[in-house]
């Protein structure tokens, strides 16, 4: 015993020197990883007096959008300033979309409004932190998990919908602070209504501001002037206001004292949280992931280098976990800010930190002015905003493309109007799985192959039925997954079983009945869906003294179903690996059907043999 014991220690000498040197190699990798991100973010000296000017008018046209977009969701508008500040810088320095500005957003404000209608008025602003927090740690946890390969999974439709549905909603709602009306009803369809209603009752003074900013902001936006619109739709009126005296027309006072200076890092009250806030939080980063992406494929890095998706993730992640500490709202990659952010000449991601900073000036110089706005201006901004989100060019191009695209955009829709945005977001994921298995089941085409004369092979329709002596090879284009695994199973041709003798008997090395080759060239994965499908038709084949063929199956997947016993309950199927050569399993399962070619390896299973295929989908 005694003389075992150096072994063993240099055993666990050397577990202990590989664990080292994994542990160096490790450091030494995020070193050089550390070092590429830092040498990315710090600002080059050419372009960062051009970013630092391009970063003004984001932050600008910030301060009446932090606002709407503050109530949008019900909250104080410092809620959506400090937001403002926070998200572009903390999102500038992270994200890999160089020019994306994480701001906030009317999408992800509406749905944190739709999250926050259980608290009463005085917890929402705690609410709003929480909510923002928790949407922060969600965003983070799905860029750990990788979700971001599933973003493509989201179908367009059933987003245009969704987003056509904000855009409804943030004008309808915004009906009743335009003319001054204190509407009743939980949703913006109802409280539009009750404005339609009950004209009489509307505010002239509070009408005629709304009608002064929208069509400031209408002539602006047809001028180079465009970037200021928003500020001056707000401060025109709100100078009218007050230079006259009116008193009906209310203020963002109203919704709360806006604090003086920069905000100081804080946490919510706790005993706020509930699985509900959870809900909103998981519907907020929904949306907030799937329009950073949307940003990210429309503004590429200048460089060539690729955006990540995950690092995106993390980046609005982070900037929302940072806003919800200094008393923000949801933020994440705003369409319109970054669109803003390349027309003023932004070279580089400190253009979106530099608006940030700005933001940080202006609210350090003008915070204590901001209670004086009036809340018709902010109500136009909105409603102006979301007449211009409305796209009706890519809704007729979603219309003509088909019932299925119609069906999704318009449930999704009409789920946004009428019922809770966590709940509408619920909506468009199902929308977009019935959509993904309705395109598996009708984008499967089987065509049968033929040979011709040159010896190549021509495409035909696939026969209907198949008997005695018919030798029929099969590919299929388009999904094999679950339902299009059975649109498969309808299109094979059915085996007309052999006048004489029964399906007991074996099959010989030459098949007596029809002999279907089903060409799986290029297909990595085959679902148990699949494997019982080609059980079920493989015993039909054998009744009437046929065989089937799978050619071109992936050697890894062959090896798999062999370790895993799969091959050995698949009753009269033979399988042929696919080679580097093009049709070349194919042919020789040609050869094998005429018994002209017995030196092919092909992997075969005794007809005898009758275990049963996976039941399982």
């Amino acid at each position: 015993m005694t003389g075992d014991r150096p072994e063993e220690q240099t055993t666990d000498d050397g577990f202990g020197e590989l664990f080292r040197a994994r542990v160096r190699q490790s450091a030494r990798r995020a070193g050089r990883r550390l070092r590429r991100r830092t040498t990315e973010v710090l600002p080059e000296r050419r372009h960062l007096r051009k970013d630092i000017v391009a970063g003004l008018p984001g932050a600008i046209s910030s301060v009446p959008d932090g606002m709407a977009a503050s109530v949008l969701a019900g909250v104080n508008p410092a809620h959506g300033l400090y937001a403002s500040f926070v998200g572009p810088v903390t999102g500038g320095l992270m994200s890999s979309t160089r020019l994306m500005v994480v701001t906030t957003t009317s999408a992800a404000a509406l749905a944190a409004g739709s999250a926050l209608v259980s608290y009463e008025q005085a917890e929402r602003s705690d609410a709003m932190v929480l909510l923002t927090l928790l949407a922060g740690g969600l965003m983070i946890v799905a860029a750990l998990l990788r979700l971001s390969r599933y973003i493509r999974f989201v179908s367009y439709s059933v987003m245009l919908g969704f987003l056509s549905g904000v855009a409804v909603n943030m004008v309808l709602g915004q009906l009743p602070d335009l003319l001054g009306i204190d509407a009743q009803g939980a949703l913006p369809v109802t409280k539009a209504w009750y404005v339609i209603t009950h004209l009489g009752t509307t505010d002239l003074a509070s009408a005629a501001c709304g009608a002064v900013a929208l069509g400031t902001l209408v002539l602006l936006g047809l001028t180079r002037w465009s970037v200021v619109s928003s500020l001056v739709a707000l401060l025109v009126p709100t100078v009218g206001v007050l230079v006259l005296g009116v008193t009906s027309v209310a203020d963002v006072a109203d919704l709360g004292t806006v604090p003086q200076g920069l905000p100081g890092p804080a946490l919510p009250d706790l005993s706020l949280f509930s699985m509900e806030l959870v809900g909103g939080a998981a519907a907020v980063a929904a949306l907030v992931l799937i329009q950073g992406a949307g940003v990210a494929e429309a503004v590429p890095n200048t460089d060539g280098s690729r955006s990540s998706t995950a690092r995106d993730f993390t980046a609005q992640g982070v900037a929302n976990v940072a806003a919800g500490l200094f008393g923000g709202q949801p933020v994440g990659g705003s369409v319109g800010q970054t669109a803003l952010n390349l027309t003023a000449g932004a070279a580089s991601r400190w253009a979106a930190i530099a608006s940030g900073l700005w933001m940080g000036v202006i609210l350090l110089a003008f915070s204590g002015l901001v209670g004086l706005v009036v809340m018709p201006t902010l109500a136009a901004v909105l409603i102006y905003a979301g007449i211009g989100a409305i796209k009706p060019l890519e809704l007729v191009t979603v219309a003509r493309a088909g019932r299925i695209s119609v069906l999704a955009m318009g449930c999704t829709f009409a789920a946004v109007l009428v019922l809770p945005v966590a709940q509408a977001v619920g909506v468009g994921v199902i929308a977009s799985l019935i959509m993904q298995l309705n395109q598996e089941a009708l984008d499967l085409k089987v065509v049968r192959l033929k040979p011709d004369a040159t010896g190549g092979l021509v495409e035909t329709p696939p026969p209907t039925t198949v008997s005695a002596g018919d030798i029929v090879i099969l590919d299929a284009y388009g999904s094999l997954f679950y339902a299009g695994t059975r649109t498969l199973q309808r299109k094979l041709p059915t085996p007309v079983p052999a006048p004489t003798g029964s399906g007991a008997t074996p099959a010989p090395p030459v098949p007596e009945g029809p002999v279907v080759i089903l060409r799986l060239r290029g297909r990595t994965t085959l679902g148990a869906t699949f494997l019982k499908v080609a059980g079920d038709y493989a015993r039909l084949l054998h009744e009437a003294h046929g065989m089937l063929y799978l050619t071109g199956v992936d050697p890894a997947l062959v090896g798999g179903w062999e370790r895993d016993g799969v091959i050995r309950r698949l009753a009269g199927i033979r399988v042929l690996p696919a080679t580097p050569r093009l049709g070349e399993s194919t042919l020789a399962a040609l050869a094998a059907t005429t018994g002209r070619d017995p030196h092919e390896t092909v992997h075969q299973v005794s007809p005898a043999d009758d275990g049963a295929p996976p039941a399982s989908g």
